[in-house]
């Protein structure tokens, strides 16, 4: 891996590059910089940069906890001071709410302690088409929390709870499964024969006007490890539609690839098995921890 004096020389290299080029000084000033800095962010991203005891052997690589694509999310935390960016893109096409939608992801993770987990999620943007009519606009945004309840190993599960509080509504149409103002999910992850699972139940409450209504979902994900570096991952979710007096459920398929062992890549699929469910989804992203913990261990 790239050390930091490599870094340090190929922007020595692009300042060398930068300087025999011949522009008009604001133009040049302007864009140069711009560049500079994706160029360091490149370097961030990509090289992964470690401080000087990573150097000396002493560092340790943190490694991500991935909690997309799939519905359920592991009971386990990612490491402690660290910020665990989820980011993925999600077209849809037939749905009760819409013909299509295309919205981007983003889910934030950061452990505060061995037992404690702070998230966000949101979408920054949803573009969607309802009865012909084209538009985009902001999407939801949650502020949650997940507990471990108990640490499990190997064929013992780690068992956690969480709750989201939906803190901006964007008006956009949602999934099958709606946008709930609160949920409560209930997690336990294991590994039993070769094999990891992570089931998740959801108690949510739904809102449409004044009225309110429960909602409660169950989705059992399976994960094998081939090819080192790739996973396989299969899911069956289920979610009540109290306002339609039905039932959401799909069965989801996903790859994904570790490049590193805190960058991995993911795509796959969702099928809607009943009427009121999504027909199609799509989605490919990636989890990214970044490898600088936010405050030093005692």
């Amino acid at each position: 891996m790239p050390s930091f004096s490599q870094a340090c020389s190929v922007l020595s290299l692009w300042k060398q590059y930068s300087n025999a080029r011949i522009f008009p000084d604001l133009l040049f000033d302007t864009e140069e910089t711009l560049r500079l800095i994706l160029v360091v962010l490149f370097l961030v991203l990509t090289f992964d940069l470690q401080p000087l005891s990573a150097q000396l052997g002493v560092f340790q690589e943190p490694e991500a906890n991935p909690g997309r694509p799939t519905v359920s999310t592991p009971a386990t935390l990612t490491p402690v001071g660290y910020l665990q960016f989820e980011t993925g893109l999600l077209p849809a096409y037939h749905s009760p709410e819409f013909s299509s939608r295309y919205s981007l992801n983003e889910v934030v993770k950061l452990s505060v302690a061995p037992r404690v987990q702070l998230l966000t999620l949101a979408e920054p943007i949803v573009h969607f088409t309802v009865d012909r009519t084209t538009a985009s606009r902001v999407g939801d945004i949650f502020l949650g929390a997940q507990g471990v309840v108990y640490h499990g190993e190997g064929a013992k599960p780690t068992l956690a709870v969480s709750y989201f509080r939906r803190v901006y509504n964007g008006g956009a149409p949602e999934l099958d499964v709606g946008s709930p103002i609160n949920t409560l999910v209930l997690l336990a992850s294991a590994d039993v024969k070769g094999f990891h699972y992570d089931t998740n139940v959801f108690f949510t409450e739904l809102v449409q006007g004044p009225v309110r209504r429960g909602q409660f979902g169950q989705s059992l994900t399976i994960s094998h490890p081939f090819l080192r570096r790739f996973t396989l991952s299969g899911e069956i979710w289920h979610f009540t539609q109290p306002f339609l007096e039905s039932n959401a459920v799909g069965n989801l398929w996903a790859v994904s690839y570790s490049a590193r062992k805190n960058l991995v890549f993911d795509a796959g699929f969702n099928y809607g098995l009943t009427g009121t469910s999504t027909s199609w989804e799509a989605f490919v992203g990636f989890t990214y921890l970044f490898p600088r913990r936010l405050w030093k261990t005692q």
